[in-house]
């Protein structure tokens, strides 16, 4: 058994394509509709054929609910894993990324926390090499 597709709920499908595209450096994977639904997936430009995030809409009271109940409490809707954070975060901040938490050091890590555009903050995490 593996984790092949998760998902991250966003008020506005296409602000979220840029942001997890242009700015995180991910990759649409699928981008499909049917009637007013619409599949939008991205994956991790180093594994395209690994597991995707589905940018789900947002549009029923209880996902609202749970987004924003996340995003009051500063609780992160994914965490991101990279080889060097301190790159990323200026390379991301160079792409207009609002973060709420620049990089700071924490037990085993490196985390650094911003704000998608739409709806949610996103934690990138550097596991620190023992």
């Amino acid at each position: 058994m593996k984790i092949k597709l998760t998902s991250v709920y966003v008020d506005d499908q296409e602000k979220a394509l840029r942001f997890y595209t242009e700015v995180l450096g991910f990759v649409k994977k699928a981008d499909f509709s049917q009637g007013p639904f619409r599949w939008l997936t991205v994956a991790s430009s180093d594994e395209p054929n690994g597991t995707e995030l589905q940018l789900a809409l947002n549009e029923k009271p209880a996902t609202k609910a749970y987004q924003q109940a996340m995003f009051q409490q500063g609780q992160p809707a994914a965490m991101f894993f990279t080889e060097n954070i301190q790159a990323d975060y200026e390379r991301m901040k160079a792409q207009g990324a609002e973060f709420t938490l620049p990089p700071k050091d924490v037990t085993a890590s490196t985390i650094a926390m911003l704000n998608d555009t739409c709806g949610n903050l996103i934690q990138v995490t550097e596991l620190k090499r023992w």
